[in-house]
């Protein structure tokens, strides 16, 4: 296992180096994209389309390449490596884009939203999202669109419950402030460290676990690790498809109307994946890790993150106009429910 780390490492500084800006083969220009997922993950297969359509229209001219499993870095790292332009795109949490633009730690907020439904308007919006995609610009990157990441729940080594259960342990969270806020109002340590480096640390008890989606447990084999799995539902983060302003300025009105085509399509295709990823995920993890999900009453969880709510728009206030305007979307599929 050790060996196998180590080559990996290897590899990736290899690859890190020989990316020294844009490059061509064949006469064709290399669009490299970064990701942190897995090749069965519905995000890869959203890139394969964004790959299938960009290259069926502008083949002559561009040829993408994917890379998978951070083998050109963290999130952090590859959206530095995107800044510069050494690489061109790269998916990443939202929770990693704040670093460089405040307002997305919205995205960061403990129960923002009440439902997938308020969650999948507001995200669809295209007209109203792209203020948000666009203010990155200086910072040397733009948002393209958005993927679905499911909602974000515990697992851990030990069984969590209520809010009591998470005392004394120590969870991995995504490497933003809010994130680590989050977990220390439910009584928790919180460990800000890299998606990649998560199996390893539960593993060796470094920390008793960590908190995303149910493809964690599989896809990233977190399953085999962390036994108990609890929708405490406390967050959904979009993951964002992120473009190197320079490239996308160097392309003409015809090629960057393909680019957005197929960031489109990408996201389409992987929406449609997700859900069936999910049930595939769960059943797997179920019946043949052996993990236990929990269904919890999620009311204890989300009084302690009130707080935290007040706190993020007292101290961010340029995320307090989106926070309203996700509360009316949230009001409106409430009181549907209600109805029900």
């Amino acid at each position: 296992m050790r060996m196998k780390q180590l080559a990996a490492c290897a590899l990736s500084f290899g690859m890190v180096l020989s990316l020294g800006g844009c490059s061509y083969t064949g006469g064709k220009r290399i669009v490299r994209i970064s990701h942190a997922q897995s090749e069965e993950h519905p995000e890869h297969q959203g890139l394969l389309k964004f790959k299938e359509v960009i290259e069926s229209k502008l083949g002559d001219k561009y040829e993408v390449q994917i890379f998978p499993n951070e083998l050109l870095g963290s999130a952090q790292k590859a959206i530095e490596l995107c800044q510069t332009g050494a690489i061109d795109f790269v998916v990443a949490g939202t929770a990693n884009v704040e670093t460089f633009e405040g307002d997305y730690e919205i995205f960061s907020m403990p129960y923002l939203f009440t439902s997938r439904e308020a969650y999948h308007e507001v995200m669809s919006d295209v007209d109203y999202m792209s203020k948000l995609y666009n203010s990155t610009d200086q910072s040397g990157f733009r948002v393209l669109t958005w993927f679905d990441a499911g909602v974000r729940n515990f697992y851990s080594t030990k069984k969590i419950e209520t809010p009591e259960d998470m005392k004394g342990q120590k969870i991995r969270v995504q490497q933003s402030p809010a994130s680590v806020t989050m977990v220390q109002a439910l009584g928790a340590a919180a460990s800000p460290m890299s998606f990649g480096e998560t199996y390893t640390a539960i593993q060796s008890n470094v920390i008793q676990g960590a908190e995303n989606n149910e493809l964690a447990l599989t896809n990233n084999k977190h399953g085999e690790v962390a036994k108990y799995y609890t929708y405490t539902q406390h967050q959904m983060i979009p993951d964002v498809l992120l473009g190197n302003t320079k490239f996308l300025q160097s392309l003409s009105d015809d090629e960057y109307a393909i680019f957005m085509e197929a960031a489109h399509d990408a996201t389409e295709l992987e929406m449609s994946e997700w859900d069936k990823a999910i049930e595939e995920a769960y059943n797997y993890a179920k019946d043949v890790q052996g993990v236990e999900f929990i269904t919890v009453d999620i009311e204890p969880f989300r009084q302690k993150e009130l707080s935290v709510q007040e706190d993020m728009i007292e101290r961010n206030p340029g995320i307090e106009e989106m926070y309203e305007h996700i509360q009316e979307v949230n009001k409106k599929y409430d009181s549907a429910k209600e109805g029900d």
